[in-house]
């Protein structure tokens, strides 16, 4: 990672208080529960979104069904969901006037890329967020 695309991601992390984790689990041993620990941990507020889990309180949140369902304003999108549902999440960005829709390690989407550069929304595919802020963090720190 250059200079240049630590500190855009620094920029990122200074300007996000509400994140909206898409695909979110209550179980211990995924991914997506182990980072959104961390981004509590970090002073972030996160809103745990999956339909599937609506209603149970995950890490002290209530999980929602989806996006709309969040009163708040979002600033960084965080997708834990497969490659193939990440376009239809940045149109949902854009309609929450997000700041950066942010794609987990190990996905990927051409068209969510494309979607976010016209809407102008940072945009970070294929990096874990957990990770990416420590490294941010200790660099900067």
């Amino acid at each position: 990672m250059d200079q240049l695309e630590q500190q855009r991601l620094a920029e990122i992390f200074a300007q996000t208080q509400n994140i909206a984790l898409v695909g979110a689990s209550n179980r211990p041993e995924r991914a997506s529960y182990e980072v959104m620990a961390y981004l509590l941990e970090q002073g972030f507020t996160v809103y745990p979104v999956n339909p599937q889990l609506a209603g149970a309180v995950i890490q002290g949140q209530t999980c929602v069904a989806e996006l709309d369902e969040i009163s708040q304003p979002i600033e960084l999108i965080n997708v834990f969901r497969r490659g193939e549902y990440a376009a239809e999440i940045a149109e949902e960005a854009i309609e929450h006037d997000a700041k950066c829709l942010w794609l987990q390690e190990g996905v990927t989407c051409a068209a969510a890329a494309e979607t976010a550069k016209e809407a102008d929304i940072e945009y970070v595919e294929n990096l874990c967020i957990k990770k990416t802020h420590q490294r941010v963090t200790q660099a900067n720190g």
